[in-house]
């Protein structure tokens, strides 16, 4: 029987597996700079809900926009352009520090209907490609390329020429169906795609064996492996360990003794390049949740009809999340944080699952009326949990 050479050298390198990270690049604000073509190459953030921040037309037919120096409130940065990254302007970041860094800073407020739209198109034409696919989020999928035809073709001289190939096949895809970037990993598994699509962005490509772990992945902080948390990463730094290389280094031994027998032999094994989890393309979601901070502390007397209209607002939000999903749900909960940070959560469980807004908004204000409401609010949320399919 004649041997599939490419297949054996693919093999042989670590990739019996083909899994990819594909991430859109600085998604949200890639979204709006197709809105904004004359915001390109300009630090532009987005974060933040409030009126004033929507662009204005001037007389002359130009826009005018925001900037951060304008801002007053606590939101954060939900994304920002590589331009305002390389300022040190961050997700994640509060839009007030923000602006003592970049106060010239373009300042966009979010539109996720709009994120969403483009979330389902990217993901449609990457499926027209590659349609095993794991769904992690708005902007970033995991993708099993092993069973694609061709995908193990040797081009030229180059052993994963068909993996190539077709990774920027699905680039341009994207590209035409969106007008945007994205970046993908490829390795054996999806702890290395996940740290790769991360190497070479915006528009990278780059793919890994598991040959390439010590040259490309070593020198790399720990941080860069997904799971490793600022809390396990500042106790990694107090040991001495910066590096994956580092990390790496340790036995399975002294790992165990410091984080334990499960986290230690993750740790163990991560740090070697090696996760086995397969891509899941589809998984029962646990709930449906909303939530958002508000611009200012608001009291439950003083300002109760702004807090009322927020609470129905986020009611119908989860709704149309569960009718989007086609779920129904029993347990509904509610998340409250006050100007202490401090966080309490309510829930009631009812009789039969329900979906529609109202019952949604009954449910959870009696989950309010078991709060006390002392302090003042900094945010809210409403989750409804113990789903069920609609119809089952």
């Amino acid at each position: 029987m004649p041997v599939d050479s490419s297949r054996v050298f693919v093999v042989s390198c670590g990739l019996s597996r083909l899994i990819a990270h594909l991430d859109m690049d600085a998604f949200y604000a890639s979204v709006e700079l197709l809105r904004y073509p004359e915001l390109r190459g300009r630090p532009v953030v987005v974060g933040g809900r409030q009126p004033q921040l929507q662009p204005r037309q001037a007389a002359d037919g130009t826009r005018r926009f925001a900037q951060l120096s304008d801002y007053g409130g606590r939101g954060v940065i939900t994304t920002s352009t590589y331009e305002a990254r390389a300022l040190g302007v961050h997700s994640g970041m509060g839009l007030m520090k923000a602006a003592q860094l970049v106060p010239d800073a373009v300042l966009l407020p979010v539109d996720f209907d709009r994120y969403r739209d483009y979330s389902r198109r990217f993901k449609a034409a990457v499926a027209e490609l590659a349609p095993v696919i794991e769904d992690r989020g708005i902007d970033e999928i995991y993708l099993d390329l092993s069973e694609v035809p061709g995908v193990r073709t040797v081009v030229g001289h180059d052993p994963l020429g068909g993996v190539r190939a077709l990774a920027l096949d699905i680039q341009n895809n994207v590209r035409q169906a969106t007008g945007l970037t994205c970046s993908m990993g490829i390795s054996p598994n999806k702890l290395l795609s996940k740290i790769a699509s991360d190497l070479n962005k915006p528009n990278g490509l780059t793919v890994l064996t598991m040959a390439d772990v010590p040259r490309c992945i070593w020198p790399l902080p720990v941080r860069r492996i997904n799971g490793i948390g600022p809390k396990a990463g500042a106790k990694l730094a107090a040991l001495g360990i910066d590096t994956i290389g580092q990390l790496a280094a340790q036995s399975l031994a002294w790992l165990v003794q410091h984080f334990g027998g499960h986290t230690g032999l993750w740790l163990h094994r991560s740090a070697q390049g090696l996760d086995d989890r397969p891509v899941v393309t589809h998984s029962e979601p646990v709930s449906v949740s909303r939530e958002t901070t508000f611009e200012r502390d608001l009291h439950a007397v003083l300002d109760k009809p702004e807090l009322s209209a927020q609470f129905t607002a986020l009611c119908e939000r989860v709704a149309a999340d569960l009718k989007r999903k086609g779920y129904a749900g029993r347990t509904v909960g509610i998340k409250l944080r006050f100007d202490d940070f401090h966080t309490v959560t309510r829930d009631l469980t009812l009789a039969e699952p329900v979906a529609d807004a109202r019952s949604i908004r009954w449910a959870a204000g009696q989950c309010l009326k078991r709060a006390v409401l002392e302090r003042r609010l900094r945010l809210l949320g409403v989750r409804v949990g113990s789903l069920r399919r609609l119809g089952h």
